[in-house]
């Protein structure tokens, strides 16, 4: 027979949240490209319980896109390089909040 599951994989990961390293098994999986079950070719990150948790299961669109955009294009290695690098880059994309604006019928300016 195949085995038991939890036999599979006894390697330790660190958790990308809060660096806490555990047993394979006990993390859960983080995708970045957000599609967990899509498993050819890709290396997942692990996050412990806890920080999985915390972590908003929200939609995200090309959040992940978005932000190594700007990691690539932030130009140093500062915080600040990096807010400015974001800023730009969500302006380039997305407009200013000007461009959200609805009228009370919810007609966009």
């Amino acid at each position: 027979m195949w085995g038991s599951r939890r036999d599979r994989d006894r390697s330790s990961v660190i958790c990308i949240a809060c660096g806490e390293s555990l047993p394979r098994d006990d993390a859960r999986e983080y995708d970045k490209e957000g599609d967990r079950w899509s498993r050819r070719d890709k290396e997942f990150e692990y996050l412990c319980k806890e920080c999985y948790r915390e972590l908003s299961h929200q939609p995200r669109g090309d959040l992940e896109e978005l932000l190594t955009d700007v990691e690539a294009s932030a130009g140093g290695d500062t915080q600040e390089a990096y807010v400015a690098a974001y800023q730009t880059e969500v302006l380039k994309r997305y407009g200013g909040p000007e461009a959200d604006t609805e009228d009370a019928d919810g007609h966009r300016d």
